[in-house]
């Protein structure tokens, strides 16, 4: 299996993201979002180990590495594509890391709020969606990306005119 260091489980802030970038096989860059998945009181087993056995059976597959926090406890980290459901163009992190908020990431622009281990929204204008994956693993507290659709490029966003079509972008159209 192939796989790439990304960072460290303690790097991944807990209410916030790590961004990288990745390019599809033959295909454009990406941006992605590492977050941290604190299960609540007595979710622990099944979100630590990814066991899905009591989950919805219509749930989307998700990508997980278990890791743990400092007072024992297991969580998960996660991967997802960097963008809303709601509107593919709106970023989720648009390069200070994104809002993660009672373990959901909320989209800055609609205020969806997507769950950080399932990537389930149950609020907002993207309700019923779910964020799209990358898998990554981490193993002695390393996360690596293991996503064989994908490669890694970079750590941060992807760059100012990189396949830029000169679309809307996800910026605000306000001005003061």
């Amino acid at each position: 299996m192939t796989r790439t260091r990304l960072t460290t489980v303690e790097e991944v802030p807990e209410n916030g993201s790590f961004l990288f970038t990745v390019r599809e096989r033959d295909g454009p860059e990406e941006e992605v979002i590492l977050v941290r998945c604190s299960p609540a009181a007595g979710d622990d087993a099944d979100c630590a180990t990814g066991d899905d056995a009591e989950a919805d059976d219509d749930a989307e597959p998700h990508a997980d590495a278990s890791g743990g926090t400092d007072d024992g406890r297991e969580w998960t980290v996660r991967a997802w594509r960097n963008f809303c459901q709601h509107e593919t163009d709106q970023r989720l992190d648009r390069g200070s890391g994104a809002a993660v908020r009672d373990g959901e990431v909320v989209c800055p622009k609609h205020g969806s709020m997507f769950d950080t281990c399932t990537g389930y929204c149950d609020s907002g204008e993207a309700a019923d969606s779910y964020l799209s994956d990358v898998e990554v693993t981490v193993d002695d507290g390393v996360v690596y990306l293991t996503d064989a659709a994908v490669e890694f490029s970079h750590t941060g966003g992807v760059e100012e005119g990189d396949d830029d079509d000169g679309g809307p972008s996800s910026t605000s159209h306000l001005t003061f």
